[in-house]
């Protein structure tokens, strides 16, 4: 396979962006049995083209990762208070994981937090998913707590890996 090349993710990368997100996320709702109508709220519901393109206009730093042309992988960071930000909805296609891509992504995420002056990384994942908390733990990422929301099925995980 060749090396991912990572990018800017532009207006015309919308709708590619929105189909990987939902695709790859969808597969956490398969294994976990969230569904539509017990988790609406759930990215791999929820994201929409109108939702990444008002994140684009705030100013969200958004990136892929292209192989031969198609992308492959996505993230997004979200600024928070106290030189922080917030790692969302990284994710590798289905059919290309197991190749290192998220890996290659998360330390895409880390070179341009820490390159905008951003100390802290925070994310939030799915608590039950213990597979995903020791995959970024192998990152240096800790836990930090748990919250249970009425609209999910789950509890979220909190973590944070200081840059």
């Amino acid at each position: 396979m060749t090396d991912p090349v990572f990018r800017f993710v532009t207006a015309d990368d919308l709708d590619a962006c929105v189909a990987l997100i939902r695709d790859s996320f969808a597969t956490v709702a398969n294994e976990f049995g969230f569904t539509p109508e017990n988790a609406p709220r759930f990215t791999a519901f929820a994201t929409t083209r109108d939702r990444l393109a008002w994140q684009m206009k705030e100013g969200r730093p958004m990136f892929c990762a292209e192989v031969d042309g198609r992308i492959v992988g996505y993230y997004s960071l979200c600024v928070k208070p106290d030189e922080a930000c917030e790692l969302n909805n990284l994710c590798v296609a289905p059919n290309c994981r197991h190749q290192r891509i998220g890996e290659a992504l998360l330390h895409h995420a880390f070179a341009e937090a820490a390159s905008r002056g951003w100390r802290i990384m925070h994310i939030g994942i799915v608590e039950e998913n213990q597979r995903l908390r020791r995959w970024y733990e192998r990152f240096g990422f800790v836990h930090t707590g748990t919250q249970k929301f009425d609209f999910f099925p789950f509890a979220c995980g909190y973590m944070q890996k200081e840059l």
